[in-house]
């Protein structure tokens, strides 16, 4: 095991961390995912999500114990997986993460995927990023609207209690 400052991944538009990396057993690189306690294989995506993550507990103020990362749920009897959901402190789903490598662009396709999650999750806050753009919307399910936010939302703002 090593830790370093940035791999050998692109540089994102996101606060770099101390990643604790490793050569995996099939010679592949591996990054420690801090809320699923283990290494998983590390891709362009996986850095992303790792970096976007971290961003969401120390600048953001996410209770690390309150975000389930790469859990699956059922829609139209098929099981899909999300990237990262954030909980209130009562457990009740509040904000969904859809994370995609750099190289791919965020595009209606993707905010289909993640507003096909949200008819199963029904949080409030919704956002996309591939590390680079980062893009965060409001919903309100009462009038079927949403409405994109200048910046991504604090524990605080999505919840309205302070970490």
């Amino acid at each position: 095991m090593y830790i370093c400052k940035e791999s050998m991944m692109q540089q994102l538009n996101l606060p770099s961390f101390a990643a604790r990396l490793r050569q995996g057993k099939s010679g592949k690189e591996e990054i420690f995912d801090e809320i699923r306690k283990k290494y998983v294989r590390l891709t362009a995506e996986e850095w992303v999500r790792q970096h976007f993550l971290h961003h969401m507990i120390v600048q953001l103020g996410f209770p690390a114990s309150l975000i389930a990362v790469e859990a699956a749920l059922k829609y139209n009897n098929m099981l899909k997986r999300f990237d990262m959901l954030a909980y209130s402190a009562n457990g009740k789903p509040c904000l969904v993460v859809e994370c995609k490598a750099p190289s791919v662009e965020i595009s209606q396709a993707v905010f289909d995927q993640v507003a096909m999650y949200n008819m199963t999750l029904a949080v409030d806050y919704l956002v996309v990023t591939n590390g680079l753009t980062h893009y965060a919307c409001k919903i309100d399910h009462r009038n079927k609207t949403y409405a994109f936010l200048k910046e991504i939302p604090t524990y605080e703002s999505v919840t309205g209690v302070a970490p």
